[in-house]
């Protein structure tokens, strides 16, 4: 009726902090949600997206309406099946996405690449620019998930393949996720620090293309480069930041203006305040309550959640899900999640932590990578987070 209707439209403004139409309409006999968001004297309309079921609250309950409330959760996970992220047109867009294949004549390496462009029409100047480093036994399809809510937000996104610790060479050594003998192995230090300037090199090539003017490249800023990764690619971002290790300083990249580490560890051995204290970049550091070892390394959900405490002070973040594993963060969907026994109600929040991470760290490059100050209004407190959940700054 129209009362549900209303409500379910209030709590839409409310999480979502946007002041487009909302309404709640019917296909058949199936509630749908329709969303339209007024920018200028411009209409654009989102698409119909499907009702998330729930029980209704007590004395509400009927037959015509039995989803009349939604949990801020499924709210955000609702919206997030919209291609809508605040300050970008909500249909339409044209995303183009190529995958390549960069030499580096200096190591005799081919390292693979995707690259997601952002719709010509909508963003237009300048553009930033997000890298992302899969985990171990990856490929250019790690952070697919996070790179096309990115690429949408306008950012240009380049997903990094590892020759070495990707997906061929792990099915060179061992043929089951289940061997950690084999991961530990294969994720050496030796392939840490071919990674490294693996990150380099991107970085090079990037700047190359800029300054050559090649088309669309000669429209991004190399000076406002964001990096991330996943897992062995948290590993990544952290040794691009500025980790020490013993018996080797580090990168301490400086093109490189803002990071995202998805399920980060501490180092295994030694300080962790010293070995991160040239982080002082902006750094948004995300785990969960059930993200565990995976390679057998000693990871606990404890220690990837301690990361954050043994960063420098001044521009760090923290999100930790409850119930969240280490397949939540990688950013993919499907078979590419289950290579580890997951819990069910993992796999049941998985699309809403899925949309709730996209959100939070777009607004996170749009805040450092593009100083947007309404996406940084939002991060003082973002919305969609459940009971257990955690958001820090510090």
């Amino acid at each position: 009726g129209g009362f549900a209707r209303a409500v379910a439209a209030d709590q839409a403004h409310a999480l979502l902090g946007f002041k487009g139409k909302i309404s709640v309409v019917k296909q058949g006999n199936v509630p749908k949600c329709q969303l339209g968001v007024k920018k200028g004297n411009q209409s654009h309309r989102g698409r119909i997206i499907p009702w998330i079921p729930v029980r209704a609250l007590d004395g509400y309950a009927g037959t015509d309406n039995p989803a009349m409330y939604l949990s801020r959760r499924q709210w955000v996970t609702a919206m997030a099946t919209l291609p809508l992220l605040q300050g970008t047109r909500a249909a339409g867009r044209q995303l183009e996405v190529f995958d390549e294949v960069w030499h580096d004549a200096s190591r005799q390496r081919g390292m693979p690449v995707k690259v997601r462009w952002p719709d010509a029409a909508v963003f237009t100047g300048m553009r930033p620019v997000v890298l992302f480093s899969h985990g171990l036994g990856g490929t250019t399809d790690g952070g697919e998930v996070w790179g096309k809510a990115w690429a949408e937000a306008g950012f240009v996104v380049v997903h990094l393949q590892h020759p070495g610790s990707d997906l061929p060479a792990l099915r060179n050594v061992t043929d089951t996720f289940a061997d950690k003998a084999a991961l530990r192995r294969a994720a050496s230090p030796a392939q840490l620090l071919a990674r490294l300037r693996d990150v380099s090199f991107a970085l090079d090539e990037i700047g190359r293309r800029q300054t050559s003017g090649q088309t669309r490249w000669r429209d991004l800023r190399p000076d406002r480069v964001g990096m991330s990764g996943h897992s062995f690619g948290a590993h990544t971002t952290s040794g691009m930041a500025g980790q020490r290790y013993p018996g080797f300083e580090g990168v301490n990249e400086p093109r490189l203006a803002a990071f995202v580490a998805f399920s980060p560890s501490p180092p295994i051995a030694g300080d962790a305040g010293h070995a991160f204290s040239r982080l002082a970049r902006p750094l948004l550091s995300i785990t969960g309550t059930l993200d565990s070892d995976v390679a057998g390394t000693g990871a606990t959900p404890e220690r990837r959640m301690a990361v954050f405490d043994a960063l420098p002070v001044g521009h760090k973040a923290h999100l930790v899900l409850a119930h969240a594993d280490h397949m939540t963060f990688g950013g993919q969907t499907g078979r590419a999640m289950e290579i580890i026994s997951r819990s069910p109600v993992t796999r049941e929040l998985q699309p809403s932590h899925h949309a709730l991470v996209a959100s939070v760290t777009t607004d996170w490059w749009r805040d450092t990578l593009a100083g947007d100050t309404s996406a940084h209004a939002r991060l003082a407190s973002p919305g969609g987070l459940a009971a257990g959940d955690r958001w820090q700054r510090g």
